[in-house]
């Protein structure tokens, strides 16, 4: 009986696999592959019979410690799409205005779609990009969702709020 073409297909894929799992260890073990060791450090150590380890991906900020302590900015979580960036740099950007903040934070956002928590106290107005983008503030124990206008300031939080209380910023979630 002939082999069924999506059959090939996955033996292709596992042989390729193996191939560069192969050649990643031949790497990892001589330091550069087909050669001989360069060094007599430590060695590498296989994993559930030969498998390659997992990484975990937890989506935290990178060094949001450091732009905490720098400006005071609280970035917790997202899927890498959406960063914080300089307003000086560009356009194209997502710009937020909080009244605790003497200058714009800015953010850029790449890809189909992202998404960004943190906290950003005081915030009552955000300028919009080429996408769509909502945002998700909190005040006291009330969440309030803010659909912000593409390429153009909306007012949101405070401003937006009938009894001008101070809101604060937690979530983006921009799509194209």
């Amino acid at each position: 009986m002939p082999v069924k073409p999506r059959r090939r297909r996955l033996a292709r894929r596992a042989l390729g696999a193996a191939a560069v799992g192969t050649l990643a260890w031949v790497t990892a073990t001589t330091g550069v592959p087909g050669g001989a060791p360069q060094h007599s450090g430590p060695t590498t150590a296989l994993v559930a019979d030969g498998a390659p380890g997992s990484a975990v991906e937890d989506f935290s900020y990178p060094q949001a410690d450091k732009i905490l302590a720098e400006k005071n900015i609280v970035l917790k979580r997202g899927d890498g799409h959406i960063t914080l960036a300089d307003c000086v740099g560009g356009t194209g950007l997502l710009e937020i205005m909080a009244r605790e903040k003497t200058d714009k934070i800015c953010f850029k956002v790449v890809g189909d779609s992202g998404w960004l928590t943190l906290e950003i106290p005081a915030v009552y107005a955000i300028r919009g990009n080429d996408y769509t983008t909502a945002v998700d503030m909190t005040v006291g124990t009330e969440e309030k969702s803010f659909d912000i206008t593409k390429n153009a300031w909306t007012p949101v939080g405070e401003a937006a709020d009938t009894e001008g209380r101070e809101h604060m910023l937690v979530e983006i979630r921009s799509s194209k």
